[in-house]
């Protein structure tokens, strides 16, 4: 697009002219399900990362300042070198380009998750919630986001009608679980795309600029039940009860088992549904359909959760009667 090739022109340009330097290579780095485009500069001191976010769509100030909140906790985030807030340019650290994505595998992954574990601990015991300044994951934040699932994907992607009773009922029981849960600092995209493999084997978490205070199990049920890799039942279960001791250990929660758990499956539940609305608005709106053939993975941990509630199995058997056959999902 002619917008792009400006917008990339202008940040050559600043990167050559303002901030002096002498680039060796420049070439697209990653994109992500935003606005925002980045790019990896070689220069005589090594490879950094510019990102582009337009600030007529993305929210800079936000990014920096929740990078700072992060890096004070003790979160592995990229540091920001240079900024230029009135063009949406920031000049930041490199991590690489290997995310957990890339490297997953049965050998490796306890070592991993671990650290993306500690790195959560450290996001969730250092971050003050008095004076962090972030806005709170409140009733119409969860219903703007449920609402995704039933206008995007329901309606226009599916052209498919979703019962309003039925849905006011899912609705009301996924909100009362998330706002009777303690809060917390939470990151709201701590997946397998957003944690880089650092030399060290540390988490580098990046794509943070969302955060919000909010429901604690929210950035672990995004990890353990991933919408771009699943991992088996029982090796969930484990990686969900030994972050439930830390979390206790951690005096951040005071409740049974059995509690977390409903937490933790309800919270999967709002979050996935939200996640199968924007794969739907990315394809339908922004014409990134590759996100598409994440859906039915996606789908599937909304089914295992309505088979374990029986509040919501009418839920269930209407996915499963009406939409699962239409993306090839099974139970």
């Amino acid at each position: 697009m002619i917008l792009d090739d400006m917008r990339t022109l202008s940040l050559k340009d600043w990167l050559e002219n303002d901030l002096l330097l002498e680039i060796h290579a420049f070439a697209p780095a990653s994109s992500d399900a935003s606005f925002r485009r980045y790019f990896r500069v070689a220069t005589a001191d090594g490879n950094q990362i510019v990102m582009d976010a337009p600030p007529e769509k993305e929210n800079t100030a936000a990014f920096i300042h929740v990078a700072e909140l992060m890096l004070a906790a003790g979160v592995r985030v990229p540091r920001i070198y240079q900024q230029n807030l009135d063009d949406g340019f920031l000049l930041l650290e490199d991590f690489g380009s290997q995310c957990f994505l890339d490297q997953l595998n049965q050998d490796n992954v306890d070592t991993l998750y671990n650290n993306a574990f500690a790195s959560l601990l450290s996001l969730q015991t250092n971050t003050p919630l008095a004076t962090c300044g972030l806005n709170r994951y409140d009733h119409a934040l969860l219903t703007r986001e449920l609402g995704i699932f039933a206008e995007w994907f329901i309606d226009q992607y599916l052209d498919a009608t979703l019962p309003d009773k039925l849905w006011t009922g899912v609705c009301d029981t996924l909100i009362a679980s998330a706002l009777e849960q303690p809060v917390t600092c939470v990151h709201r995209d701590f997946h397998s795309r957003n944690l880089m493999v650092l030399p060290d084997q540390q988490a580098g978490v990046i794509d943070f600029q969302d955060a919000v205070i909010g429901p604690i199990t929210y950035d672990a049920v995004s990890l353990l039940r991933d919408c771009y890799i699943a991992w088996p039942s029982e090796q969930v279960a484990a990686f969900r009860d030994h972050y439930f001791q830390q979390l206790l250990a951690a005096k951040l929660i005071d409740c049974p088992p059995e509690q977390f758990q409903r937490w933790f499956d309800l919270m999967g539940m709002q979050r996935h549904l939200k996640a199968i609305g924007i794969f739907a608005r990315l394809h339908l709106r922004d014409g990134k359909s590759n996100y598409l053939n994440d859906i039915p993975r996606t789908l599937n941990y909304v089914l295992q959760v309505c088979g374990h509630y029986p509040e919501l199995s009418p839920f269930g058997e209407f996915l499963q009667a009406q939409v699962a056959p239409k993306l090839g999902a099974s139970t």
